[in-house]
């Protein structure tokens, strides 16, 4: 089982920049990918960005050159900055880890970007 945990949701102004982060915990295995989905109200939940250990990383067309993902596997850590927020980017973040055919979810973290 692993655990995770989402920090840095809030409300920012349209323009502005939020920090992500999901600490993973439980039974980890190293070669994992971790990324991060969201679900905008009344909308499927869509990938984000995810990044394989070691591998190259997957961003959704609507946030590349805006967000950025990193990850700090010592601390089995997964960051998501985000900049030049738009109100379209108002939804519900999901930490998500996968392993094999093995799947788990963060409880989410609220972002809205209003003005």
């Amino acid at each position: 089982q692993v655990q995770l945990v989402e920090y840095g949701g809030g409300l920012v102004q349209p323009g502005g920049s939020l920090r992500l982060s999901c600490a993973a915990s439980g039974s980890i295995f190293n070669i994992n990918t971790m990324g991060w989905y969201r679900q905008a109200p009344g909308k499927q939940r869509e990938l984000v960005a995810a990044m394989p250990r070691g591998g190259s990383t997957t961003y959704a067309d609507s946030v590349k050159g805006r967000f950025t993902i990193s990850r700090d596997s010592a601390k089995n850590t997964v960051y998501l900055q985000m900049n030049s927020l738009k109100p379209e980017d108002t939804a519900v973040y999901y930490c998500n880890y996968r392993f094999g055919g093995y799947v788990a979810w963060g409880q989410g973290t609220q972002v809205t970007v209003s003005s």
